[in-house]
Parts: structure tokens; C-alpha cells; sequence
């Protein structure tokens, strides 16, 4: 593999944004397959993939999921041109034997449902974070978001199954509106060390 050119580090870290504010162009339903088809060859413990995705672009379901949220993050939802639910499937064991043949008794290993809850959770937000790099390399911008109520979005979204909500997030062609200054973030001595 060879280093990225700065304008790709760009465009997918230093100069990328949280979005508030959407331009009212749609994102085609082919970008929509192309973006999930980047997510998935994201790595996952045992190629777990837990995570799934609700893409929230009709007007009736962004009815649905904005009222579930605090503060502003319902009218961002209601101008984003798509919002996703990522969410975790506590059933992912039962596809282990299609995603993870090698070991055909890794279903087994997650007997325990802690332990299944928080490799849920983990390996979703480690798709989360795939799924807002690759929006970014296609071009879209992102907003993710944490303030909405789980337990409503759960019953409203993924009623009927075994999938709990981890965090959303608008996607699209972003503007200015609302857009904050660059906040600081931490220097290596602060976050990290070599030992």
C-alpha cells in the first residue's frame, strides 16, 4: 500500500467537517449501495459485522425519526437529504456461518449476552466510523449524532427484532449553515504515548 496524497487526508481528516447545514441536493440510490459496499470490507472481530443501517430519505420517515431526537438535531434531519440509524444486531451469531466459515463453531462464542451486547456495540461503532470515512471518500458529507432517545428510535425503526440503535447520522452535500469553527483536538503527548 502506498501513503495517500494530502488531498485525499483532506478530504477524509483534516479539512472534513461535521455538517449542520445540507444543500437540497438528493444522494441517488446507487451512491446509497456504493457507500454501504465500501462499509462492509471494514474489519470486525471474527467478521462480526453487527452493524445495520436504516437509510431515513422519505419525507414520511424523517417524520418519524425527528421527533426522537434533542435539541436541533430534528430540523438537521428533516433538511438532510438522508439520515442513517446505525444500529447492532444482537442476532449476529446466527451469520457467523456465512461470514466467518473458518470456524464453524464460532456462533458458540457468543453464548454469553454481555459479552454479545458489548462485541455488538463495538464492532457497530467500529462499521460506524467506516461507514462516516467512506461517505467522506465519495465525496458526501456527514453529521453524526448521539442525542436522540434508543429506547424510542428502537421501537420506532427496529420493532419486531433483535437490533438496538447506536448512533445516527446525516449524510449529503453540505453548506455552511451552522457550521462551528474547528474545535481543537488533543496533541499526541495528551492522547498517546510510545512504550
Amino acid at each position: 500500500m502506498s501513503k495517500l496524497d494530502a488531498a485525499a487526508l483532506a478530504q477524509l481528516y483534516t479539512e472534513a467537517r461535521t455538517r449542520n447545514g445540507w444543500k437540497p441536493e438528493p444522494i441517488p440510490e446507487a451512491v446509497l449501495h456504493e457507500l454501504y459496499d465500501l462499509v462492509k470490507f471494514g474489519p470486525t472481530a471474527a467478521n462480526t459485522t453487527p452493524a445495520r443501517f436504516i437509510f431515513v430519505q422519505s419525507d414520511d420517515a424523517k417524520a418519524r425519526l425527528a421527533p426522537l431526537t434533542s435539541g436541533s438535531n430534528g430540523p438537521k434531519i428533516l433538511k438532510a437529504p438522508v439520515t442513517v440509524i446505525v444500529g447492532y444486531d444482537l442476532d449476529f451469531p446466527e451469520t457467523l456461518g456465512k461470514l466467518f466459515p473458518n470456524a464453524p463453531d464460532a456462533k458458540n462464542w457468543f453464548g454469553d449476552p454481555v459479552a454479545k451486547e458489548t462485541g455488538a456495540l463495538r464492532n457497530s461503532s467500529l462499521q460506524g466510523g467506516y461507514f462516516i470515512l467512506a461517505a467522506r471518500a465519495l465525496g458526501l458529507d456527514t453529521g453524526p449524532m448521539s442525542g436522540f432517545d434508543n429506547a424510542a428510535v428502537d421501537a420506532e425503526f427496529f420493532a419486531g427484532t433483535n437490533i438496538k440503535s447506536n448512533f445516527i447520522v446525516s449524510i449529503g452535500y453540505g453548506n455552511d449553515e451552522g457550521l462551528f469553527p474547528r474545535n481543537p483536538r488533543l496533541d499526541f503527548a495528551e492522547a498517546a504515548k510510545i512504550i
